[in-house]
C-alpha cells in the first residue's frame, strides 16, 4: 500500500488526541456546573469524582463507535482511498469547529459537530465520486447518504431546548416553594425522600445512559425495563432510607446527591460521546487494517458495516488523555464560566458582555406585561407567601453562584430528562439539555432580575443560535475540507495538517498576552493597596498611550494608531466594567464609615471619565489618519508639542504622589493644570486666528486639532479630580494624615 496512508493514520492518532482535549474542554460544563456552581465539595473533589465517572464510562463505550463507522454513510458506496480521506475531513473540520467555540467560551453540542462534519464530508466525497462517474447522477445521492439521521438531530435540537426549558423551569419552581431559600428545617424532615428521589433520576439516568451498552444484555436490565414502575419505587425507597440514616450523622445528603449526579453524567459523558472525540479515528484504523491485509487500496469498504468493539487499550489511553485534560484545561474553565454567569443567582453579576437585542427587551417588556397582569388576579396574601419563599439568603455562607437546592434540581432534571428521551429512542443532546435546565432553574429562581433580565437573556440567545450555527458550520467546514482533500492531493493534505497544527499549537499551548487588568477578590482589607495599584496602571497606560498618540499624528502612522485605539478602547472598557461591577465592593466597604464608599465611587468613577476622554482623542485620531486626510500644520503640531510636554509633567508628579501617598506637591499639580489649561486656550485662539486670517488650511485638520486640545482639557481635569478623590480616600482608611494637607 501506498506509504502515504500510514501517514494519514498517523495524522488521525494525533487528530484524535487533539479531539480528546478539544471535545472534554467543551463538554465539561456539562457534568462539572452543577457542582462547583453550588460549591457542593472542593473543586479537587469535584473533580476526582467525574474523573472516576470518565474512567468508568470510557471503559463501556466501544458499543457506541458504529455511529462514526456507517451512521451518516454507506462505506460499501466508498472505496478504501474515498473513506479515508472522508474521515480526515471529518477530523480535520471538527478541530477547526470545535476549537473556535471553546475559544469564544461558548458550550456546543459534540455529537452535533461529529454529525454534520460527517454528512458535510460524506456528500463532499459522493459528489466527487458521482462528478467522475458516468453511470452516476446527483440523483443518486440518497444512495450514499443516510439522510434521516441527520433531520432526526435537527429536530432533536429545536425538542431538547423547549422540553429542557419548560420542565427546568417548573421543577426549580416547585422545589423552591417547598424549601425556599431557608431549606435547613424542610430539609431535615423530608430532605431523604426528595434527594431519595433525585437520586433514583440519577441512577435511573446511569443505567439507561450511561451503561446501556455493557448492561444491555443482563437479566437484572431486562427486569427493570419489564418492571419499570415497581423498580423504580424500590430504588427510591431504599435510596430515601439510606439517606435518612446518613442524614442522622449531621451529613449534608445533597453533597451526596450532587456528586452523585456529577458522576453519572461524566460517565454518561464518555460512555456515549467519546465516539465524538476517537469514533472516527478509530474507524479510519479499522479500515486501513482491512484494506492492508487485501493490499487493495481501491476495494470497498463494506465491511465497516459490522459493528466490531473497539480496541480496549484504546479505550483506555483515550480515558486517561481525558481525564488530564479535565485537570489541566484552562478553556474547560472558561466555557464553565458562560453558563455560571449566566445562572448565577447574583444579581450584580456582569451580564453586559452580551449586549441587549431587541427580542431580548421585547421578552423582558412582555413578561413584566404578563406578570403585572397575573398580580391583579391572584390575591395578595398569596403573592407576598410566595415571594417569602423566593427571597434570596446564602444560608451556606459560601458565595456560590447558586445554592445546592438548584444544583441538585439541575442534575436530576438532566439526568431524568436524557434517560427517557434516551429509553424512547430520541436523539437528545446531553449539551442541550443541561445547559437549557440550568437556564430554566436560575429562571424560576428568580435570578434574572430586571437589572439583567436583558442581557442574561441574549447570552442564552446567543448560545442557542450557535448551537444551530455548529451544524451548518460543521457542515460547510468538512464539505469545503473534503472537496480540497479529494481534489488537492498529497498537497492539500500538507496545506490542511499545517493549518490544524497551527490552531491547536497556538489556541492551547501559546500564552497569549493580557491586555487586561488581573482581577483579585476585593476585601475590606486589601481594597486600598487593589485601588492604588489600579489607579497607578491605568495612569501610566493612558500617559503612555496620548504620547504615543500625538507621535503618531505627527508622522501620520496609520498602523500604530489602529493599534493604540485598539488598546484605549479595551482600556476604557475595563474601567466601564468596573464602574458597573463596584456594587459589590460597596457592600463590603458598608461596615466602614459612609466616606469611604463615597471616595472609592469618585475614584471610580473618574477613572472612567479618564479613559472616556482618553479615547475622544485616539479615535477620532486614527480615523482622521485611516481616512488619508490632510495632516496637520507646523503650527499646529508645534503647539501640541508643548501642550503634550505639559501634560507629561503633571502625569509625572500626580503618578509620584500616587505611589508614595505623599500629597505634599498637590497645589504644585494644581498650578501646573492651570498653566496647561491657559496653554490651551492660547492654542485655541491661535488656531481661530489662522483660520479667520488665511481662511486656507484642512477643515478636518483643524477639527481633530481642536478636538485633542478640548479633550485633553478633559482628561487633565478628570485625573485632577481623580488625584483628589483618591487623597480623600487614603485618609478615611487610615493611610494617610487628613491633618497633613488641606483640602483643595
Amino acid at each position: 500500500m501506498d506509504p502515504i496512508y500510514t501517514v494519514i493514520i498517523a495524522i488521525l492518532a494525533v487528530l484524535a488526541v487533539s479531539g480528546l482535549f478539544v471535545g472534554v474542554t467543551n463538554d465539561a460544563v456539562n457534568f462539572l456546573n452543577s457542582a462547583i456552581g453550588s460549591k457542593a465539595a472542593p473543586r479537587r473533589v469535584i473533580l476526582i469524582v467525574a474523573s472516576i465517572g470518565i474512567l468508568v464510562g470510557t471503559l463501556t463505550s466501544s458499543g457506541m463507535m458504529e455511529v462514526a463507522r456507517n451512521g451518516m454513510f454507506d462505506p460499501g458506496m466508498f472505496s478504501f482511498h474515498e473513506v479515508i480521506l472522508l474521515y480526515l475531513s471529518v477530523m480535520f473540520a471538527n478541530i477547526i469547529l470545535l476549537d473556535l467555540y471553546n475559544s469564544w467560551g461558548l458550550p456546543t453540542s459534540t455529537t452535533v459537530s461529529l454529525i454534520f462534519c460527517l454528512l458535510g464530508a460524506a456528500i463532499a466525497v459522493s459528489t466527487f465520486k458521482i462528478a467522475g462517474s458516468d453511470a452516476l447522477s446527483m440523483g443518486d445521492l440518497g444512495e450514499f447518504i443516510h439522510t434521516g439521521r441527520a433531520f432526526g438531530i435537527v429536530a432533536a435540537i429545536l425538542l431538547s431546548v423547549v422540553i429542557a426549558l419548560t420542565v427546568g423551569t417548573a421543577v426549580m419552581y416547585v422545589s423552591r416553594l417547598i424549601f425556599s431559600f431557608r431549606y435547613t428545617r424542610a430539609l431535615s424532615r423530608y430532605g431523604a425522600l426528595w434527594c431519595g428521589a433525585s437520586l433514583t433520576a440519577i441512577i435511573y439516568f446511569a443505567l439507561f445512559k450511561g451503561l446501556k451498552g455493557t448492561l444491555s444484555q443482563t437479566a437484572f436490565i431486562h427486569m427493570v425495563e419489564n418492571h419499570i414502575i415497581l423498580s423504580l419505587l424500590v430504588c427510591w425507597l431504599t435510596c430515601s432510607l439510606i439517606l435518612f440514616f446518613v442524614q442522622r450523622f449531621k451529613i449534608n445528603i445533597l453533597r451526596i446527591t450532587i456528586l452523585g449526579g456529577t458522576f453519572a453524567l461524566a460517565l454518561a459523558f464518555a460512555g456515549n460521546d467519546l465516539v465524538n472525540f476517537i469514533g472516527v479515528p478509530i474507524a479510519g484504523w479499522d479500515a486501513f487494517r482491512i484494506a492492508r491485509h487485501a493490499g487493495d487500496s481501491a476495494m470497498t469498504m463494506d465491511a465497516l458495516n459490522e459493528n466490531v468493539p473497539a480496541n480496549f487499550a484504546f479505550l483506555v489511553g483515550a480515558g486517561v488523555v481525558m481525564i488530564l485534560t479535565l485537570w489541566t484545561s484552562r478553556k474547560a474553565m472558561h466555557v464553565t464560566e458562560t453558563e455560571l454567569s449566566l445562572a448565577s443567582q447574583n444579581d450584580e453579576q456582569e451580564q453586559r458582555e452580551y449586549g441587549s437585542s431587541a427580542f431580548a427587551r421585547a421578552i423582558v417588556r412582555a413578561t413584566l406585561n404578563t406578570n403585572h397582569a397575573i398580580e391583579r388576579v391572584v390575591p395578595q396574601r398569596l403573592r407576598e407567601a410566595i415571594s417569602r419563599r423566593f427571597e434570596v439568603t446564602d444560608i451556606e455562607h459560601t458565595g456560590a453562584p447558586f445554592d445546592m437546592i438548584r444544583a441538585t434540581v439541575n442534575l436530576t432534571t438532566s439526568a431524568l430528562l436524557i434517560a427517557m428521551a434516551t429509553s424512547l429512542k430520541l436523539p437528545l443532546s446531553t449539551t442541550y439539555v443541561t445547559f437549557m435546565v440550568a437556564m430554566g432553574s436560575s429562571l424560576a429562581d428568580r435570578a434574572w432580575g430586571r437589572e439583567t433580565a436583558v442581557y442574561r437573556i441574549s447570552g442564552v440567545m446567543t448560545v442557542v443560535a450557535g448551537w444551530f450555527v455548529t451544524a451548518l458550520g460543521g457542515f460547510i467546514i468538512a464539505y469545503v475540507v473534503g472537496l480540497a482533500l479529494v481534489y488537492g492531493g498529497t498537497v492539500m493534505l500538507i496545506l490542511l495538517t499545517v493549518l490544524a497544527g497551527y490552531m491547536l499549537v497556538h489556541s492551547n499551548f501559546i500564552k497569549k498576552t493580557k491586555s487586561a487588568e488581573t482581577t483579585t477578590a476585593v476585601t475590606n482589607e486589601n481594597v486600598v493597596e487593589e485601588i492604588a495599584t489600579v489607579v497607578s496602571s491605568t495612569i501610566n497606560t493612558a500617559t503612555r498611550i496620548y504620547d504615543r498618540t500625538l507621535l503618531a499624528v505627527f508622522k501620520e502612522n496609520r498602523k500604530v494608531l489602529r493599534d493604540l485605539n485598539r488598546e484605549s478602547s479595551e482600556l476604557y472598557e475595563r474601567m466601564h466594567e468596573r464602574k458597573y461591577r463596584m456594587m459589590s465592593t460597596l457592600r463590603m466597604l458598608r461596615e466602614s464609615d459612609l466616606d469611604t464608599a463615597q471616595y472609592y465611587v469618585q475614584v471610580v468613577d473618574y477613572l472612567n471619565e479618564l479613559t472616556k476622554a482618553l479615547t475622544h482623542i485616539v479615535r477620532p485620531a486614527y480615523g482622521h489618519i485611516d481616512n488619508n486626510h490632510e495632516g496637520l500644520t507646523r503650527e499646529q503640531t508645534t503647539d501640541l508639542i508643548r501642550v503634550g510636554d505639559e501634560v507629561e509633567a503633571i502625569y509625572r508628579r500626580i503618578n509620584a504622589m500616587l505611589t508614595t501617598n505623599d500629597f505634599g506637591d498637590i497645589d504644585l499639580v494644581l498650578s501646573m493644570r492651570d498653566r496647561l489649561f491657559e496653554t490651551i486656550s492660547d492654542a485655541i485662539k491661535s488656531e481661530l486666528r489662522r483660520f479667520n486670517t488665511s481662511g486656507k488650511g484642512s477643515t478636518k485638520a483643524s477639527m481633530l486639532y481642536l478636538t485633542i486640545l478640548n479633550e485633553t482639557r478633559t482628561m487633565v481635569l478628570q485625573l485632577r479630580n481623580l488625584l483628589k478623590a483618591q487623597r480623600h480616600f487614603l485618609e478615611t482608611k487610615g493611610v494617610i494624615k487628613s491633618w497633613l494637607y488641606y483640602a483643595k
